[in-house]
């Protein structure tokens, strides 16, 4: 246990107890216990493996690479459509956690396996996801933003590109990207 994660356990809150349980779990596979954007994250030679966190409707255990795992079980959970590596574990009660036990850590275990393998999830390239016909042509119309635009990491690439295409109508794309053209130019991403 690491002194700086107790906080996150001590605090009074919806799931406490299956929080707990979790972490008694966890540490029984023999993860090192640190504290990652704010939650409870157990890694396996400073690699991640998985995190604890806590949500209104649930709790969870979310495998980092739970696009890789096997799941016999059939209780990996993609949060949106558009997360491609990590999985969730989802609980509602102390029961369920009690219950799962076993199975989770199985699943950890096979989890720290995948990171000794050094096995990697393939991630979409920027170039399939889908552009916004009215950042197109923006692009399209201008060299200074199309070259700013491709010198921005992937992962900012992505998150502009999402954030322009969800919108349904084409107002609203249109806003969102005039928005933060500026932003792209000064080679800065969504949350920078």
């Amino acid at each position: 246990m690491n002194p700086k994660v107790d906080f996150y356990f001590n605090k009074a809150k919806k799931w406490q107890d299956e929080v707990g349980k979790l972490r008694a779990i966890v540490l029984d596979c023999g993860l090192t216990e640190e504290l990652k954007w704010g939650c409870p994250c157990y890694t396996f030679q400073k690699s991640n493996i998985v995190l604890i966190h806590d949500f209104k409707e649930y709790c969870a255990l979310l495998f980092f690479k739970g696009a890789l795992l096997h799941d016999a079980e059939g209780i990996l959970i993609q949060q949106t459509e558009n997360v491609q590596s990590a999985r969730q574990v989802r609980f509602t009660s102390i029961d369920e956690v009690v219950e799962r036990e076993a199975i989770l850590k199985t699943y950890i275990f096979e989890a720290i396996e995948v990171e000794k393998a050094g096995l990697e999830v393939n991630f979409k390239k920027t170039a399939d996801f889908k552009v916004a016909e009215e950042f197109q042509n923006k692009l399209d119309g201008s060299a200074v933003l199309k070259t700013a635009f491709e010198a921005l990491t992937p992962g900012r690439q992505k998150a502009y590109l999402l954030h322009f295409a969800s919108p349904k109508q084409s107002k609203t794309r249109e806003a969102r990207v005039e928005k933060w053209i500026p932003q792209i130019l000064d080679g800065k991403g969504l949350n920078d």
